[in-house]
Formats: C-alpha cells, structure tokens, sequence
C-alpha cells in the first residue's frame, strides 16, 4: 500500500471523546492521546506519510496528513487564538499553496515558502483592503496592487513592505502620480496629474516636488522652475498660453504644497498583529521508551557534557513553524550526536534543517575589544586631541543648511580651509592642553552633504569622535603603512592617508558623490570627513587622514572576516593557526565558504556590485576588495565575548550580567519578524548561509561546495577604494607578470581587474536554493 493512501480511521466517539476533554480534564487528555499514539505507532514506520486527526495538549487541532510528528502534505490546523492554516505542510513549516486567516477576518492565499508568506499571492484586510502580487518572506517585494479600503489604489513595485521604483497611486478622487518611489514616499522623476487637468512633472521629495519641474495648466500656460517648501529657495519663470498674457501673473508656486497636495496623502500600510511565520505549533510529543526520571544529556560541540542541557531543553517544548532558533537549532544537533537517548526530544523540529546542517564549527577565539585605547603619554595623544579640537570646530561651525544639490565649485580640490588652533585659544577656537597646530578641511560643503545624505546626526557624530571617550588605536598598521583608528563605539574609523590618497579622493569626489546619491545600497566605503593636521615645529608635520564608517559596527559579534580581491599570490594569510583569532583578516586563499544570499538579495547584490566595479573602472581605481564579515548564529565560544560587545547569547548563561547583551530570541525576533527588517539593509545584519567547500590544491580560489551549511548574520562592502592604476602599479605588474602568474597578482588594469573581481565575486556569493 503506498504511503500516500495509507489512513488511520479515528471514530467518530473516540474524536467527540478526546474534544471534550480539552476542556475537561487534562490527565484524560493525556492518556487518550497516549492510547491513539501508541495504536500509531505500531501501525506506521517512521518514513510513512498517512492521514491523521491531531488534538493537541494546548488546545490546538490539526488534521490532514502526518509524518515523523509532523504535519507533511496537505492539512489544516486550527490555534486557539483563533488563526487557521489550510495547504500544503512539509515537514512541520507551511510550504507550497494554502490559506492563512486571521481571528479579525483578514486572510492571505498564496505561496508559502518555510513558514513564510513568499511568492505570489493575495492579502486581504480586516477592512478590506487588498494587495495581489508578490512577497518575499512576509514583505510585498516586486510587483504588486493595492487597493485601498478608501478607494485608493497603488500598481508598482515594492521593496521590503514599501513602495519602491516605478509605480502609480491613483486617489478615490481621480487624482493620479505616475514616476518614481522611495521607501513608501514619493521621490525621484514623476508626473502629478490633478483632476482639473493642471499636471506636475518633474522632481520629488518625500512627497512633495524639490528641485526641477515644470507645473502646466490646463489652459497650456506653465511655469518652469527649482522647487521647494522653503519659498526662499523657491525660483522660476511662469510662461503665459496664447493670448493670455495677464492670467496667473500673480500666481504663488506655494499654492500647490498648501493647495493642489493638501489632500494627496498616501494611505499607510496595514498591521499584522502577527505572521504565519511566527505562529508556534505544538509538539506532538512521543513518550514511549522515555523515563521521565532519567534527564537526557546532550554533548557540546567539543565533545565535553553541556551543564547547560536543561535549559536548552526547556526552550525547546515548542517548535517554531518557521525556523528554529539558533539555541534550540544547535541543541538538536548536539543531542543527535549524543546518541538516540535524544529521539523523543526531537518530536516537533523540522528534520529538514538538520538533515542540512552543518558539522560542528569551531569559531575562532575572542580576544579582548580590538585595538589600544589613546590615554595621556601614548605617542599619539596629542594627535588625538587635536584630532577631536578640528572635529569640533568643523562640524560644530555655524554655516548654511546644508543641500544635496551642490555646485561644481564645492568639489574644486583649491576648496580647503585652514585653521590656525593656539594653545591658549582664539577668537574662533577654545584654548588646549595639546601643542599649536593648524587644522585643514578638504571640500568641508561636499563631505557635510554626504554626512546628511548617509543619514548622520552632527550631534551624535560629534560625540562619538569628540567625545569624553578616547580613540583606540589598532596595534598594528596596514600593508600601506596606514594607522587605522577606532571610535569608542565602533561607528567610525579613521585611517591616515597618503598625498596620493587624498588627490585621487578630491579627482574622484564629484563623481563619488553622484554615485552613493544615486544608489542607496552601494558598497563602497561611506566617507564622511577629509582633514589635515599640520603640527608646529621643527618638523611641520603634516597628518591627513579619512573619516569612514565601520563596516563591522554592529550588535553581532564578528566571529569570521575575510578581505577578497581575486587573485591569488600573497592571499594567505602569515598566521600560524593557533594565533588566528576573531579579529584576524583571514584572504582569498583562507576562504573555505560560499556565501548564499536569499533571492531577492542575490540579484540585487549582483547589480549593486555591477554598478560599483563600473564606478571604480570608469575613475581608474584598483585593487580594492571586498570585506566580508560572519556572525555565526550557533557559535561555541560565547564565554570569550569581550566586554562592551553586544553579542547574541543564552539568557540563562553564567556571564557577567553588567555586559550588555542580545538574547538568542531577540536575535529570532530582529531576524524573522519584518518590524526587525528596519535594520538590514544590503551588506549590513543580513541573515543568511554559508556554505563550507573544500579545495582539491592550495592555489584553487574557490572549492567544491559540500552540503554542510551554517546559519549566519553577514556584513560586507567594498573597501581600499583610493588605489589608482599609477606608474608605482604599473611597474609592480610589469616586475611580478615576469616572476609569477600575471593573472595571479593583484596589480592589473582597472578594467581587467574589475572582470576579475567581479568573476570571483559571484562565485563566492551565491544564490540559496
């Protein structure tokens, strides 16, 4: 008899029997669940898939087809709450077709993909509204319609839960826009078109029309213009139709923000109270062959007795429909290797994400916080203070609201101020322990535009840099015979720079900040400050450096990071093993991982790459890499977390309680439920796998792929982006093409190294299936 076709026939006074002992008495409730599973377990093997009514301890209902303790085919499940599931089941998560409705009368039939609303499929409201098109874990992400319970409707793109690219809004009234969307707001190039025939084209801004347009009116005549709320910006030249030559002369471009947009508002999105993805189903638990007195050990990954097992254990009663949580994850692995003592533990947890899982990993030690703190008598300390005296000054200096629309003279690299700072002070600086010195800033508009564009606060910037807390410097210099200094909360480094460095940044600044204004998720290095310190004295030295944002600032842990380029010669890294630890750059030939991206992160990674490679070709920039950061969601070496680094970890671990911490269910809660999706944005805190390889020979970039995965959380962006393709380069690739491989180095043409890198790029970073 096939597997599919085999059923259990439960009586109907049997059903009605165990249905009104949910609500009478929970012993009974045990025992006849106990009889039925025992009756099943001696009918059906451990692989069959069979029909099978569910009547669960906590009141939940489930019924349709069964297997291992797990609903597995099509099955309807009932929660108390009053939320209910009718489709596809595969292996415990909702997968393939179904219904999902809520309590409040709202529903969603569509695809389903681990737990989550994914693919394509409709939403329909508690008030009506409804959306058709397509999701990506729980967020409308690519086309889709929304119709509004007012009588509004949206047909465009959508972008984790917002509207995003190209769309139309349609008001109940008839009023339309047509154009460009940004985060849920109106922004980029659209059309306006008002009932009464007048029509806007041009510019917007959250919402409203800023910078060039043109507004028409039906008549013909129209005024053409730079547009903004502030009327002190506001400026055009109204052009008359025919022979009206004295209508609407007096006509104030600020009618159409009080006026024409006063009642063009977009509807907000609805909220769910809760996902599918985040609804819990019971466990089906087995007690036959358990002694209940006898606490099932499992084995920690190196193989010592976990003491913590209880714990572990006690979190796992349920099973989330979606994924497990990293403790409960790396429980049942551990447990499974112990041996079968675990088997009735592992009732309710999807045996799919074991079967994948990898070996387990051992993370690189923790080492006390990166880098040593600047304190009185360290050489540098005066470097510091007037560091943070010119921070100051430049950020804290009174001057006109900055503007992303910038002229050509901003980026002049002659555009640069110094200041002259005395030890006992000036009209225009404080006095100061430290030694005269005078403070240069490179282009000061372009690089307070990018700090507003880069979404940073001056106060807070201010306060990390010149704040009462010091710098920390790293111990050692990069390969350039850079420094490299740390704020004290991780946001900024700062890197001292070569002249070369700082002409190639100047020759390539306008073009800089065109990109990152027009690519929101670039992975260049975000740079906010260019400044010289120039020192008194015999020696005058001059120290230029770069202020940049810390790719690895973040709540995780940084366990593994790798700097790849590409290429081969000199990619080892010079370590011996036992001194590799968790802040060690590890190169190309170190990497043992593929990184595996979901769907809609993959493809928009490989544009976002495409773009950036085409900037840096087209500015003659080279051997530049990409930075990659993992956060392993199961790591072993918690114990070691120094303090001040927020790091996911058990509740109930033995750790100091003064350390600040994220636990194992907040990082659940930041990574599957969409509210948490505000933070993750590409190449920062995105969840992901990575996939362990193996290389056949020591010169093989990239391995074969072996099936075992890891659950991570992954940072990266492309760093070292100031090297262009000068003589110095030219004559290392000409000396090293003799001795080595000249595909093996990585001083090349800006365009083969960009076809290079990109090759390797999107071979290391893949698509998860």
């Amino acid at each position: 008899m096939k597997a599919w076709e085999a059923t259990v026939r439960i009586t109907h006074a049997a059903a009605k029997k165990r249905a009104t002992t949910i609500f009478g008495g929970a012993n009974i409730i045990g025992n006849a669940e106990e009889e039925n599973e025992d009756q099943e377990e001696q009918v059906h093997g451990s692989d069959e898939v069979y029909h099978a009514e569910r009547f669960l301890p906590n009141g939940d209902y489930y019924t349709g087809y069964w297997a291992d303790n797990f609903p597995h085919g099509h099955g309807k499940y009932w929660w108390t709450d009053g939320c209910m599931y009718v489709g596809q089941w595969f292996r415990g998560k909702t997968m393939g077709e179904g219904t999902f409705s809520w309590p409040s009368g709202a529903s969603y039939e569509g695809n389903f993909k681990s737990g989550f609303m994914d693919g394509e499929g409709t939403y329909t409201g508690p008030s009506g509204d409804t959306y058709r098109g397509y999701w990506v874990m729980n967020l409308k992400h690519g086309h889709g319609v929304k119709e509004y319970a007012n009588g509004d409707s949206y047909d465009g793109e959508w972008s984790r839960g917002l509207q995003e690219g190209q769309g139309m809004y349609q008001w109940k009234n008839g009023n339309c826009y047509t154009g460009e969307w940004k985060n849920g707001t109106i922004c980029g190039k659209g059309k306006m078109c008002w009932t009464n025939g007048n029509i806007f084209d041009g510019n917007w801004e959250d919402g409203f029309p800023k910078g060039n347009g043109t507004y028409k009116w039906a008549d013909g005549s129209f005024y053409v213009g730079n547009w903004s709320k502030d009327p002190t910006e506001q400026n055009g030249t109204y052009y008359p139709s025919g022979s009206l030559l004295e209508e609407n002369l007096e006509w104030n471009p600020q009618e159409v923000f009080n006026n024409d947009l006063k009642d063009c508002i977009i509807c907000p999105n609805e909220k769910v109270p809760i996902w599918p993805s985040q609804k819990k189903l019971a466990v089906w638990r087995s007690s036959k062959g358990s002694d209940s007195s006898v606490r099932p050990r499992r084995m920690s990954v190196d193989g010592r007795i976990d003491t913590g097992v209880d714990r572990e254990l006690g979190r796992m009663r349920l099973s989330d429909g979606a994924v497990p949580s990293p403790s409960c994850a790396g429980a049942i692995e551990r447990i499974r290797m112990a041996g079968n003592e675990g088997d009735d533990v592992l009732a309710g947890l999807q045996p799919d994400s074991l079967s994948t899982r990898g070996s387990p990993l051992r993370i690189p030690k923790v080492v006390k916080r990166q880098g040593d703190t600047i304190c009185k008598g360290h050489r540098n300390y005066d470097l510091m203070l007037n560091l943070q005296l010119g921070i100051r000054h430049s950020v804290g200096r009174p001057g006109p609201c900055p503007s992303l629309d910038l002229k050509p003279s901003a980026f002049d690299p002659k555009e640069k101020y110094w200041t002259k700072f005395p030890s006992e002070g000036s009209k225009h600086t404080p006095p100061h322990q430290s030694c005269e010195f005078r403070w240069k800033d490179y282009c000061p508009k372009v690089f307070r535009s990018l700090r507003m564009l880069f979404k940073v606060d001056p106060a807070d910037y201010m306060l990390s840099i010149c704040g009462n807390d010091a710098l920390r410097e790293l111990s050692s210099p990069g390969k350039s015979g850079s420094f490299f200094y740390l704020t004290n909360d991780d946001r900024y480094m700062i890197k001292t720079m070569k002249k070369a460095e700082v002409k190639v940044l100047l020759r390539m600044l306008n073009a800089y900040y065109n990109h990152v204004r027009a690519f929101e998720n670039t992975l260049v290095t975000k740079y906010y400050g260019l400044h010289c310190v120039k020192l008194n004295g015999p020696a005058q030295k001059k120290v230029r450096f770069i202020i940049m944002g810390n790719l690895f600032c973040s709540d995780y842990m940084i366990h593994k990071r790798y700097d790849l380029k590409g290429s081969t010669f000199g990619r080892l890294t010079d370590k011996p093993e036992s001194e590799i630890d968790a802040t060690t750059t590890l190169k190309d030939l170190d990497l043992n991982f593929l990184f595996r991206l979901q769907k809609t992160w993959f493809q928009e990674f490989r544009r976002q790459v495409d773009r950036d490679c085409d900037f840096l070709e087209q500015e003659r920039i080279m051997d530049y890499s990409m930075l990659v950061g993992l956060h392993f969601r199961e790591s072993t070496n918690d114990e070691h977390t120094p303090s001040g680094v927020l790091t996911p970890v058990d509740n109930g671990s033995l750790e100091t309680d003064s350390v600040p911490r994220l636990s194992l269910a907040d990082v659940d809660r930041l990574l599957l439920d969409p509210a948490g999706w505000a933070s993750i944005s590409l190449g920062i805190n995105m969840p992901g796998r990575v996939e362990r390889v193996e290389r056949t020979n020591d010169c093989e970039l990239v391995g074969e792929p072996t099936g075992e995965y890891y659950d991570v959380v992954m940072f990266f962006g492309i760093i070292d982006i100031l090297q262009d393709y000068d003589i110095t380069k030219k004559l290392e690739h000409a000396y090293k093409s003799i001795q080595y491989d000249p595909n093996s180095i990585s001083a090349v043409d800006p365009k083969q190294y960009s076809r290079r890198f990109r090759d390797y790029v999107f071979k290391v970073f893949a698509e998860d299936t």
